[in-house]
């Protein structure tokens, strides 16, 4: 019965790693990025992120892996906007100016605030719920794809 959603989670977190790791190859070959292109790079990198690991999560509670109960814990709303708060300001400074040394530095930050959302975001979900939640990191994936065919500099 979960074996289908399970596999899907699976190709989800695939499609949204393979964004990740895509911008950031591109960013660390060229680390002259117009504002346009910084700005892709970190949406296909954030959103690929959180695809990954929230797919993870998902694929986790389908399994049994993880409890399939929803996780829950005080403050995990003021957490989740703080986690976003970083991700928007490390963006801002990032695409102004990504080729500083300093770029790097906030485009890792990026990428591991990313990958905590995802978690974080994706936990409180009860297991009954998991085909939703892939459904929607599905259309998440698909986003970050489409992000990182912009971040390829191939006309």
């Amino acid at each position: 019965m979960t074996s289908m959603p399970e596999m899907v989670a699976l190709f989800n977190g695939f499609g949204g790693i393979s964004s990740l790791l895509l911008a950031w190859a591109e960013y660390h070959q060229n680390r002259e990025l117009s504002v346009f292109i910084a700005i892709v790079a970190f949406l296909s990198a954030f959103i690929g992120g959180v695809t990954f690991s929230g797919s993870m999560v998902a694929f986790g509670k389908l399994s049994g892996k993880i409890t399939q109960k929803a996780v829950v814990f005080k403050g995990q709303h003021i957490m989740n906007a703080v986690i976003l708060g970083t991700a928007l300001v490390a963006a801002a400074i990032f695409c102004i100016t990504p080729a500083s040394g300093f770029g790097y530095v906030l485009f890792a930050l990026i990428l591991v605030v990313a990958l905590g959302f995802g978690v974080t975001s994706t936990i409180p979900i009860g297991g009954a719920d998991m085909p939703v939640v892939i459904s929607l990191l599905n259309s998440y994936s698909g986003l970050a794809a489409c992000a990182a065919g912009f971040v390829i500099p191939n006309k």
